[in-house]
């Protein structure tokens, strides 16, 4: 019941510290990201998960006290509490990831065709995998990033363009990975040593 509660915040921002670490990401990166690269469903699709379950259990036993304070409940007296009857709803967690991945204004993200899936490259080494993400989210510490904070003395590549992730993996004559961001994303380990 505590989904609704306003320390779930506290809860998500140790989450998404434990996925930064786990996936390598950088902490620039997106927060629709990370429960895809981790596979593992956003906090708040899991909690209205456990809610769903809790509720149909509750509905399953008439004879529970909670059934009457749940299903027969009194008007709200405050117009802030979010009571559990508030949202009697069903959700597929999995269904909804989909519909929020597919809507979402995240950048790659059309890379993914299913947030749901473990993601390619899930099994290589910690470091390539960490290096994998950031370039699928966009977060590569590339020399026009470093630059900007004043840790590179020049923003360009050894081919004298600007060095930014899309050049990196794109037009750069030296690094250029043939098949682009969409075939590093789907590449396994061999493919990136």
């Amino acid at each position: 019941m505590w989904a609704r509660s306003s320390y779930t915040s506290l809860i998500d921002t140790q989450f998404h510290s434990s996925v930064h670490l786990i996936s390598g990401c950088l902490q620039p990166t997106q927060l629709s990201w990370l429960p895809v690269l981790s596979n593992v469903a956003p906090p708040s699709l899991r909690r209205k998960a456990a809610t769903d379950n809790m509720l149909q259990i509750i509905e399953t036993h008439p004879n529970w006290p909670v059934y009457a304070d749940v299903l027969e409940h009194p008007p709200p007296r405050l117009a802030s509490q979010r009571p559990i009857w508030s949202d009697m709803t069903s959700v597929d967690p999995v269904t909804q990831w989909r519909e929020d991945w597919s809507s979402a204004s995240v950048l790659n993200h059309t890379i993914v065709t299913d947030p749901t899936i473990r993601q390619p490259s899930f099994h290589i080494p910690h470091h390539t995998w960490s290096l994998t993400n950031r370039f699928r989210t966009g977060q590569v510490p590339c020399r026009a990033k470093l630059h900007k904070t004043g840790l590179a003395k020049s923003p360009s590549c050894d081919c004298v363009q600007r060095r930014t992730m899309n050049h990196i993996v794109d037009t750069c004559p030296l690094t250029t990975f043939k098949g682009g961001l969409n075939l590093l994303h789907k590449a396994y380990g061999w493919n990136l040593q």
